[in-house]
C-alpha cells in the first residue's frame, strides 16, 4: 500500500505538469490578451518584465523571474479629473443666405493612396464649397461663383485645441484637431460637423481622445481615427478615459489588448464611427507603439519598430516529455527568455475590417528592415507586399493574408537607404540612393518569386513616386552633383555630393528590362523644398487636365513671376539662387505634363501680400491647390485665390482674416 501511494505521488505530479503544460500550450497560441485588472494595467506602465495576470503563466515564470503576487485588484479606481475643452456652441463672423450644396461639378480630390479609403486633409472641396485651416478655425467658402468668392462660415475651435486635419463625408464634416499639454502629451479631438445648411453647421458628435493624433480614414461611412501615446498615470490609477459629447466614458479593460510577447506601456487607440448612423464611438487600446500605418479597404496594418528580436516560447510540451523530461523544459524556458538577436526588425499588426465596420485583429509578423512611410505597403489579391530596408540593403517582401512570407527579392543596393516605394499593380517600383539614384523596376506578377526587372542609375533621388499611367512613373525629389575629390597623385581619395536643387522627372518602364527618363525639370537651387516631399497629398496632378502642381518654398519675395510679363519663366524662377535677402516665401508651381513635351511651367501663384507693419512681404503658408471644372484654387492661410487653368489669369481673389 505505502509503494502505491509513493508510485501515485509522481503519477499524479506529471499528470499535473501535463495539464498545465497543455494549458500554457493553449496560451502560447492566443496572441492577443485582454487586460484583466487594473493592477496589471499599473505593472504595464511600471515596465514589469512580466505582467501577465493569468496565474498558470506567472507559475511558469516563477523560476525565472521570482515569486510574484497572483492576487489581482477587482476594484475601480477613482475616475481622475480631465479637463474637457471642447465648445460646443459655433461663432461666426460671417453669414450667408445659402443653404445647401448638391453640386454636380467635376472637381480634384485629396491625393490618395488606396482608391475609396479617403485621407484627411487641410483642404478639402465639394465643388461648390472649399473647406480649409487657417489657424484656429475652420473656414467654409463659397466659390459656387468663382468670380465672387465669399466666406460662408467661420468655425472656430477652442483656443486649447489647433486643427490638424479635415475629412468630408456627404453633408457632414469632421474636425480633427489637437490639444498640446507638453511634449509628450496631446489629446485628439474629433468634431463631426452637419453641413446640410453651409451657412449654419450643427454639431452633431464630439469624442476626445486621451493621446497624439497619429492619422484618419474614412471607409464606407465609417471614420477611423488612430491616434498614439504613453499611457497615463494620475495618482495611482492609469486613466483610461475618452470623452463622448462632454461625457466621460471608459476604456473597459477588455478593450485593452497586449500581445504576451511584447513589452510595451504606450498604446495605440482606434476609435471608429459610423458616420451614417451617428451612433456611439467605440473605441479600443492596443499596447503598442506606432511608426507608421497603411489601411486598405478591408485591413489596417499598424507597424512598429523593433531593434530587438526576443524569441517566443514555443513547443512546451516537446521539451517536457523529450530527453531531459522536467529539467530540459525548464532550460528550454530559460533559453528562449534569454535569447536574443539584434538588429532592425519591423512588427506589422494586421487589425480586419469586418462588415460593420468593427476592427478585429488578426494576426500579425515580425520582419527583418524598416519602412519609410504608407507607401513603403500595398495590399493587392489578398496579399501584402511590403519595401524594407537594412544595412545589407532594400527589398520587397510578400505576405499572404496570413502574413507568412511567401517570396522576397534579393537585397539591393547594399549601403544605400531606400528613399521612396510605390506599388502599381503587378509592379513595384523602388528608389535607393547614395551618390546616384537607382530606380529599380520589380515585377510582383508571381508573388512567391518577386524580381527585379531593371533599373536605372540617375543623378539625385525621389523621394514621392506617382504613376502618371501603367507605363510612366512620375518621381519628385532633390537633384544632386557628386565631386570627386584626388590627391596629388590623381587618385580618388573621397566623393561628396551636394544638393542642386529640387527635382520632378518623369520616368518611361514601358520597357521593364530598360526603364528610361523621358524629361526633367530642376526647381531651384539646394534651398528649394517642398511639402510634397514628405506629404503626397500635397500634390495636385491630373493627366486628364495636363497638370501637375506643387507648393514650393524657398524663393526670395521679390522675384515676382506670372505669365503676362513675357520673360522666361524657368529663367526667372533659377535666378534667384544669386540673390542675397535671408527671406524667402512660398510659391505655387503649375505645369503643364504629357508625355511629348514633359514638364513645362505654365507659372507660380503666391498669396504674399504687404502690409502696413512689415514692409516687405511675409510668408503666407500656402497650404494646398485643387481645381474645380476649368478654374485652379490656392488655399493658404490667409487667402485663396481663383486663376484659370489654362493660362493662369487671375479670376478673383478672397483675403481672410486673421490668417497672418
Amino acid at each position: 500500500m505505502k509503494n502505491k501511494k509513493k508510485l501515485l505521488i509522481p503519477i499524479v505530479l506529471i499528470i499535473a505538469i501535463v495539464i498545465i503544460a497543455i494549458i500554457f500550450s493553449q496560451m502560447s497560441k492566443k496572441e492577443l490578451l485582454s487586460v484583466k485588472s487594473e493592477r496589471q494595467l499599473m505593472k504595464i506602465y511600471e515596465g514589469y518584465d512580466n505582467y501577465s495576470s493569468d496565474g498558470c503563466l506567472k507559475l511558469f515564470a516563477m523560476p525565472l523571474y521570482g515569486i510574484l503576487d497572483l492576487n489581482v485588484s477587482s476594484g475601480r479606481y477613482d475616475k481622475a479629473y480631465i479637463p474637457f475643452y471642447g465648445d460646443a456652441s459655433l461663432d461666426s463672423t460671417t453669414e450667408s443666405n445659402t443653404t445647401t450644396s448638391s453640386s454636380t461639378k467635376e472637381h480634384s480630390t485629396t491625393n490618395l493612396q488606396v482608391e475609396n479609403v479617403d485621407e484627411a486633409d487641410i483642404t478639402k472641396t465639394d465643388g461648390d464649397y472649399i473647406y480649409s485651416i487657417s489657424e484656429n478655425k475652420v473656414i467654409i467658402t463659397n466659390v459656387q461663383d468663382p468670380t465672387n468668392i465669399k466666406i460662408e462660415k467661420e468655425i472656430y475651435t477652442d483656443t486649447d485645441y489647433v486643427p490638424e486635419d479635415l475629412m468630408l463625408y456627404k453633408e457632414k464634416l469632421i474636425v480633427i484637431s489637437t490639444q498640446y499639454l507638453n511634449h509628450a502629451k496631446s489629446n485628439t479631438m474629433v468634431t463631426v460637423y452637419d453641413i446640410t445648411t453651409k451657412s449654419n453647421p450643427k454639431l452633431v458628435k464630439e469624442y476626445t481622445l486621451l493621446a497624439r493624433y497619429y492619422t484618419s480614414r474614412c471607409i464606407n461611412g465609417k471614420l477611423y481615427v488612430i491616434s498614439s501615446e504613453r499611457l497615463r498615470k494620475v495618482g495611482d490609477n492609469i486613466v483610461r478615459e475618452y470623452i463622448e459629447n462632454d461625457n466621460h466614458k471608459e476604456i473597459k479593460l477588455d478593450d485593452i489588448k497586449y500581445l504576451k510577447d511584447v513589452k510595451s506601456n504606450k498604446q495605440t487607440i482606434i476609435s471608429k464611427l459610423d458616420l451614417d448612423k451617428n451612433d456611439e464611438v467605440k473605441v479600443k487600446s492596443y499596447l503598442f507603439d506606432i511608426e507608421n500605418a497603411y489601411i486598405s479597404e478591408e485591413n489596417i496594418y499598424l507597424l512598429n519598430e523593433d531593434y530587438e528580436n526576443k524569441a517566443n516560447v514555443k513547443e512546451p510540451l516537446k521539451h517536457l516529455f523529450g530527453p531531459g523530461g522536467i529539467i530540459g523544459f525548464m532550460n528550454y524556458m530559460v533559453e528562449e527568455y534569454d535569447s536574443y538577436s539584434y538588429g532592425d526588425y519591423t512588427n506589422i499588426y494586421k487589425f480586419k475590417i469586418k462588415d460593420d465596420g468593427d476592427i478585429q485583429y488578426s494576426n500579425r509578423v515580425k520582419v527583418e528592415g524598416t519602412t519609410i512611410n504608407q507607401f513603403s505597403l500595398d495590399e493587392y489579391e489578398g496579399n501584402l507586399r511590403v519595401g524594407l530596408y537594412t544595412t545589407k540593403g532594400s527589398r520587397v517582401a510578400v505576405f499572404d493574408n496570413k502574413l507568412k512570407q511567401i517570396g522576397e527579392t534579393d537585397y539591393l543596393s547594399e549601403g544605400e537607404k531606400m528613399y521612396s516605394t510605390r506599388f502599381v499593380g503587378e509592379k513595384a517600383y523602388m528608389v535607393t540612393y547614395k551618390n546616384t539614384d537607382p530606380l529599380y523596376v520589380i515585377d510582383l506578377k508571381d508573388p512567391a518569386n518577386p524580381t527585379v526587372l531593371g533599373k536605372l542609375k540617375i543623378p539625385g533621388y525621389s523621394t514621392y513616386l506617382h504613376p502618371y499611367d501603367e507605363n510612366h512613373i512620375i518621381g519628385i525629389g532633390m537633384q544632386t552633383e557628386e565631386k570627386v575629390n584626388r590627391n596629388i597623385y590623381g587618385r580618388i581619395t573621397s566623393t561628396s555630393v551636394t544638393i542642386t536643387g529640387m527635382k520632378m522627372a518623369l520616368f518611361d518602364v514601358s520597357d521593364v528590362n530598360n526603364p528610361i527618363q523621358i524629361s526633367q525639370t530642376i526647381i531651384g537651387d539646394r534651398r528649394a523644398t517642398s511639402a510634397v516631399l514628405t506629404n503626397h497629398k500635397a500634390l495636385l496632378f491630373s493627366k486628364e487636365k495636363g497638370i501637375i502642381a506643387i507648393p514650393v518654398n524657398n524663393y526670395p519675395s521679390d522675384v515676382e513671376i506670372s505669365t503676362s510679363n513675357g520673360e522666361d519663366i524657368a529663367t526667372l524662377v533659377n535666378s534667384y539662387k544669386n540673390y542675397k535677402e535671408e527671406y524667402t516665401s512660398e510659391g505655387y508651381f503649375v505645369y503643364n505634363i504629357n508625355l511629348t513635351d514633359g514638364f513645362t511651367l505654365k507659372g507660380i501663384i503666391n498669396h504674399d501680400k504687404t502690409t502696413d507693419y512689415k514692409p516687405y512681404y511675409y510668408n503666407s503658408k500656402l497650404l494646398r491647390g485643387l481645381w474645380i471644372e476649368d478654374n485652379l484654387y490656392t488655399v493658404s492661410e490667409s487667402m485663396i485665390k481663383v486663376n484659370k487653368l489654362d493660362n493662369l489669369e487671375e479670376i478673383s481673389k478672397l483675403e481672410i482674416k486673421g490668417g497672418e
